[in-house]
């Protein structure tokens, strides 16, 4: 079964980085393209980063263009969030997330706090 585990969060201060991990497991992962979403307390979940399946084609959204890198390594199952120039309004909780099968499937997140 599609199985996909965030690790890497924190809390960090203002200006700092993080970066997450995402390991997925139960498909064929160099085969799909792969999301990064957020949500925060009280928020709806949104859209970070998308990468192609073979990584030849990213978009972010415009919240975090600039400062935020999505990238994957297909030879260990792996997507990867670098995350630079935290702001508070960047907590919330991550989330991994493939659309296989004509359905969406998530981690259980990853929980990021940017204060001093």
């Amino acid at each position: 079964q599609v199985q996909l585990v965030e690790s890497g969060g924190g809390l960090v201060q203002p200006g700092g980085s993080l970066r997450l991990s995402c390991a997925a497991s139960g498909f064929t992962f160099s085969s799909y393209a792969m999301r990064w979403y957020r949500q925060a307390p009280g928020k709806e979940r949104d859209m970070v980063a998308f990468i192609s399946s073979a990584a030849d084609s990213t978009n972010y959204a415009d919240f975090v263009k600039g400062r935020f890198t999505i990238s994957r390594d297909n030879a260990k199952n792996t997507m990867y969030l670098r995350m630079n120039s935290l702001k508070p309004e960047d907590t919330a909780v991550y989330y991994c997330n493939v659309y296989r099968g004509f359905k969406d499937y998530w981690g259980q997140g990853t929980q990021v706090t940017v204060s001093s």
